[in-house]
């Protein structure tokens, strides 16, 4: 997974048991846990290991890539299917084997940008004259984007409640205000 450790975590990563049955066994607390709770492990930057009960095989891939299967069919969809097709094309292809570092640098670079763009926003509205009604919009739509990220919940924001989607009126609403903040940056850099 390549994350580092949290502060106080032990060197090794959680071994995560699956069952035949499907159940999951986490070794560290002896107890069977779900899908959902792997998922809060990896947004929380907790490190494990899933292991084939019967074999001892490293399953932590499969395993996670059923995280996202799931995510996806629940409706929390983040993939485009241009994407997935495009993925899906280089199976097999001469490129597939850079493809994974490509796509985990560009997740790096993108979750390093993300940073800049915070501190950027965070300092234009600490001038601005409406910096606090501002900031809380961005609040508001930094905790839509939330789940987007996986580990961005462990930056220590609570989790957003669940909504329902929002249709379409609402989703022009937000690029509309989303555009209006990102004019007003770009005069404010200028």
């Amino acid at each position: 997974m390549g994350r580092t450790r949290k502060k106080g975590e032990a060197g090794a990563p959680v071994v995560i048991k699956k069952y035949a049955n499907r159940r999951l066994y986490n070794t560290e607390t002896s107890s069977y846990i779900t899908l959902d709770n792997l998922a809060a492990m990896v947004r929380e930057g907790r490190e494990f290991a899933v292991q084939d009960a019967k074999s001892g095989d490293d399953i932590t891939h499969s395993v996670l890539t059923q995280i996202i299967v799931d995510s996806e069919s629940r409706g929390q969809t983040m993939l485009p299917a241009g994407f997935l097709r495009q993925i899906i094309s280089l199976y097999g292809d001469a490129m597939q084997p850079s493809v994974p570092h490509y796509l985990e640098a560009a997740m790096q670079s993108f979750r390093a940008n993300q940073g800049q763009f915070r501190q950027m926003v965070d300092k234009a509205l600490d001038v601005s004259p409406f910096g606090e009604m501002a900031k809380q919009q961005l609040h508001l739509i930094e905790g839509a984007f939330r789940g987007l990220v996986p580990g961005a919940a462990a930056s220590g924001a609570a989790e957003p409640a669940k909504q329902k989607p929002a249709d379409k009126d609402d989703l022009a609403s937000l690029k509309a205000e989303m555009a209006a903040l990102k004019a007003k940056l770009d005069r404010l850099d200028n």
